[in-house]
């Protein structure tokens, strides 16, 4: 992976300039094509054709702790939903012409075999996260590794942009506390209220996030911090701290994400984000790998308060926001039609000189 060119944004910027509009007119799309210009080395850009959606799923033992009222049996009947057809991402996929990969990375309850199911699972569920590790480093990096092996077999069979989405009961918890953790941002900051709980609900949950960060704190006497110290981790050659948070704090589509947003930056492919969830992976594949922001486009602002503090320190603007906060990369599938956009605006609109028309610079007024 390498850092796109900072001398292709400045000539995709410059192009924009001789564009029949005012500079800046179309706000937020101008920045996304020069990205886009930047990511694929060309100008203009080509427009994403063949997008391509993934679901990584998986489950949770953070459920133990009352986080969400939802039972944990739902994550395995959503993936059937999925591979059926019937979910919202099945019905936003099929507007812009995406095919749906199904990924069962860690749900607990075995679903169903179908064809349109990945049964990819690195284990069961994870354990309680309130309790000590959700994972082993080697889960996390298995499941990290199914992710970029999806991302690099849709790229290879013709995607030109991944959008990621997840299914997992209680994912919001360890999303929260990632966030919270990479970030440095309290558990009141991150934890919002999920699939809609209610206000003892969400005091559980803040507190399930408040000690999980108390427990993965690089500064606090915890056992994690001393046998980290005693691995040496931070060393080189030792795993990534992030790494080793992912695995405290699960989970495995989490982890899944994160390798598969790895794998289109490697590709050079842009790659659509969606909510927290996904945020909260891209917050992983940031810190093990910087290089991957410049392959990111933030398709929407979810109303997890975890979004907006993710989003902040990323860098990133999103382009919708719409109250949003199903996951499944719904919210990622909206965008992708703008993203479209931002690309053909820069190869289909006429510059001042082909069309004979005055620049402002040139006399014209208003």
């Amino acid at each position: 992976m390498r850092p796109t060119d900072p001398a292709r944004l400045t000539a995709a910027a410059a192009h924009h300039l001789r564009l029949t509009k005012p500079p800046g007119a179309l706000g937020r799309l101008e920045s996304l094509g020069c990205q886009l210009s930047a990511i694929a080395e060309q100008l203009p850009p080509p427009i994403p054709s063949q997008p391509a959606v993934a679901v990584f799923a998986g489950d949770h033992g953070v459920l133990a702790e009352g986080v969400s009222p939802w039972p944990q049996e739902v994550t395995a009947q959503m993936v059937a939903n999925f591979c059926a057809g019937g979910a919202a991402i099945n019905v936003l996929a099929r507007r812009i012409g995406a095919h749906v990969t199904v990924v069962d990375v860690g749900v607990a309850t075995e679903p169903a075999t179908h064809p349109a199911l990945q049964a990819r699972n690195i284990r069961r569920g994870t354990a309680n996260l309130a309790e000590g590790a959700a994972l082993e480093p080697h889960e996390a990096l298995g499941a990290l590794l199914v992710g970029a092996e999806v991302g690099r077999a849709l790229v290879a069979a013709g995607a030109d942009l991944l959008v990621g989405g997840e299914m997992g009961i209680g994912n919001t918890t360890p999303s929260a506390a990632l966030i919270g953790a990479l970030t440095g941002a309290s558990a009141r900051q991150v934890t919002g209220r999920g699939t809609g709980i209610d206000d003892a609900t969400w005091a559980r949950k803040t507190a399930v996030v408040a000690a999980a960060l108390i427990r993965v704190d690089p500064d606090a006497p915890t056992a994690l911090n001393a046998n980290a110290a005693a691995a040496g981790i931070d060393q080189p050659g030792a795993p990534p701290r992030a790494l080793i948070l992912l695995a405290e704090i699960g989970g495995l589509e989490i982890a899944a994400l994160t390798g598969f947003y790895l794998a289109g930056a490697a590709a050079r492919v842009p790659v659509v984000l969606d909510g927290v969830i996904s945020l909260a992976a891209a917050c992983v594949a940031a810190s093990l790998r910087p290089a991957v922001l410049d392959y990111l486009v933030a398709g929407h602002r979810s109303s997890e308060p975890g979004a907006g503090v993710a989003l902040s320190w990323l860098g990133l603007e999103p382009l919708i926001d719409m109250g949003l906060r199903l996951g499944e990369g719904t919210g990622a599938a909206l965008a992708v039609p703008m993203v479209q956009a931002a690309a053909a605006v820069m190869g289909e609109m006429a510059t001042f000189d082909s069309a004979g028309v005055q620049h402002k610079a040139q006399g014209q007024g208003g």
